[in-house]
């Protein structure tokens, strides 16, 4: 159950911490979203370190789709109507600002870098559709309406979204990381005020940025409340029509579509972590049908972060903590956000003012119905008297009999069919001492 991008590429190798450490900056997780903070301090000539449990690239990043897109899914109608014009198009033009670096970036990497237009559609939506594209107009976005596709099926509308991109990821991220400050199987265990405690040394910082996904801190920030993780699933099909863009699907449990060289890259059958949904035998069963001829070459799942509004969490980890730093909740855009976060990042770390700090507070107000939502699930999980208990808040774990694993549906952790975590906030293995 390996991606095309980790089956395809060799990602530089980086020592372990062998000593105490003292640095300016200290980026927690070696993701796309820490390694990109890494390098833009590395270009500012910043003092930094970047300290990584396992290895590089070994999480979420390495199993993403891989589409560089400021086109985050119907999103922008309902953004326009909690936050206005102008807070939805400063979030349009920082993703087109990341879409921009990666431009300027990957034009010096051998990474597979092509242009593609980006498209949401719908099947049986198309008022959604047009409420999406009035709000883009609004905004001043340059969408552009489409009555067909060159999708496996007929749709009722489309929106385009010119001159986006896709890539490979990690023959991207092993490029710029050779050369990046990084220590590999360096867990850090706890943090004790601005001291990070791995097994055997200490890193003391001035600074400290947590990109670890789904950050690992309860006791500021309520990230435990303020998201939930979704899994999906990806197969890559050879001998099927390709597509001339990237789509995805206007509703939450739609497909996407986009061509890996001379795969197809299908995604869907997602649902929250810990809970059902269709899975690969959905993306399977949809296959067969529609490309009789096709082989499955790969298949992967992967895990996001979703904040309560659609907009990720990049900046002071609380109010209270002025010098620890997060990003978070890219949802399933984290190549361009992953991009936005080193941008916003770099500049809070150097004391300069960022056009975008404000949009991506993480304090911002929790007031939306997708909290009761997270609060409910969590609390019904707290009480079900069943074990085994997620070692991060002790919910109830679930058994996925298609990944082999133990799932917790209250945040989000993730466990081996032998205990050892997989994806956090868990920072510890699952004592598996009761039966199922």
């Amino acid at each position: 159950m390996a991606s095309i991008w980790s089956e395809t590429v060799s990602l530089p190798r980086f020592a372990a911490l062998d000593r105490d450490l003292k640095t300016d900056v200290l980026i927690i997780g070696g993701g796309i979203a820490g390694l990109l903070c890494a390098h833009a301090l590395r270009e500012a000539g910043a003092d930094y370190a970047l300290v990584e449990a396992d290895r590089i690239c070994g999480g979420v990043t390495k199993n993403t789709t891989a589409k560089i897109t400021s086109q985050h899914g119907a999103i922008f109608h309902r953004m326009l109507r909690r936050y206005g014009a102008d807070l939805t198009g400063r979030y349009l033009g920082a993703n087109e600002v990341a879409l921009r670096k990666y431009r300027d970036l990957c034009g010096s990497v051998d990474c597979d870098f092509e242009e593609r237009d980006a498209y949401v559609y719908s099947r049986t939506d198309r008022d959604l559709l047009a409420r999406e594209y009035e709000a883009l107009k609004k905004v001043g976005y340059p969408a552009e309406w489409a009555e067909t596709t060159s999708l496996p099926f007929s749709v009722v509308g489309a929106i385009r979204f010119p001159r986006q991109a896709q890539f490979h990821p990690l023959k991207f991220l092993g490029a710029i990381a050779k050369d990046l400050r990084v220590f590999e199987e360096t867990k850090v265990r706890e943090l004790r005020g601005m001291t990070a405690v791995t097994e055997r040394f200490e890193i003391r910082a001035k600074k400290i940025i947590v990109a670890t996904h789904f950050p690992f801190l309860n006791k500021h920030g309520l990230y435990f409340l303020k998201m939930h993780q979704h899994r999906s699933y990806v197969i890559a099909l050879e001998n099927a029509d390709p597509v001339d863009g990237m789509y995805i699907d206007a509703a939450q449990n739609g497909l996407s579509f986009r061509t890996a060289g001379d795969l197809l890259l299908l995604g869907g059958g997602g649902h929250r972590t810990g809970k059902t949904g269709g899975g690969w035998r959905e993306l399977e069963a949809f296959a067969k049908r529609k490309y009789p001829n096709a082989a499955i070459s790969y298949r992967w799942a992967t895990q996001d972060c979703v904040t309560l509004d659609d907009i990720p969490y990049i900046g002071r980890y609380s109010p209270t903590t002025p010098d620890l730093l997060v990003a978070t909740g890219f949802g399933k855009w984290g190549m361009t956000t992953a991009m936005v976060a080193a941008d916003v990042l770099a500049d809070l770390v150097a004391g300069r003012e960022n056009p975008y700090t404000k949009l991506f507070l993480p304090s911002r107000s929790v007031l939306h119905p997708q909290l009761a939502i997270n609060a409910g699930e969590a609390t019904v999980d707290l009480l079900r008297p069943t074990a085994p208990r997620c070692p991060h808040l002790g919910c109830a774990l679930r058994w996925n009999a298609d990944e082999r694993s133990w799932d917790c549906p209250c945040h989000g952790s993730r466990f081996s069919e032998d205990g050892n975590l997989i994806d956090n906030p868990a920072t510890a293995d699952l004592d598996l001492h009761s039966p199922r």
